[in-house]
């Protein structure tokens, strides 16, 4: 995944909040995966139309710190991998 790719929650999956397990979760068919905050907080920003650099830029304009990127992008790779995002290219 690029820098300038848009990542985005594939079809199939969905993101929700369940209160039982106080958490954002990811259900899919084959089973559901909880999320700790900082998952849900940037899978929540991958809606396909942000580009990696700009959910980036807004992850480090909300939470008022810099040098996130190696972070998120590392997670975004893992997420791929794992079948829970595509990515469209700009």
């Amino acid at each position: 995944m690029t820098q300038a790719d848009r990542p985005s929650i594939r079809p199939g999956i969905r993101l929700q909040w369940e209160a039982v397990q106080n958490a954002y979760v990811l259900l899919y068919p084959e089973g559901m995966v909880k999320l700790n905050t900082s998952a849900a907080e940037i899978l929540r920003r991958c809606d396909g139309m942000r580009s990696v650099d700009e959910i980036v830029a807004d992850l480090e304009s909300t939470f008022n710190r810099n040098g996130l990127q190696p972070e998120i992008e590392h997670f975004l790779q893992l997420a791929r991998a794992q079948g829970w995002l595509s990515a469209a290219e700009s």
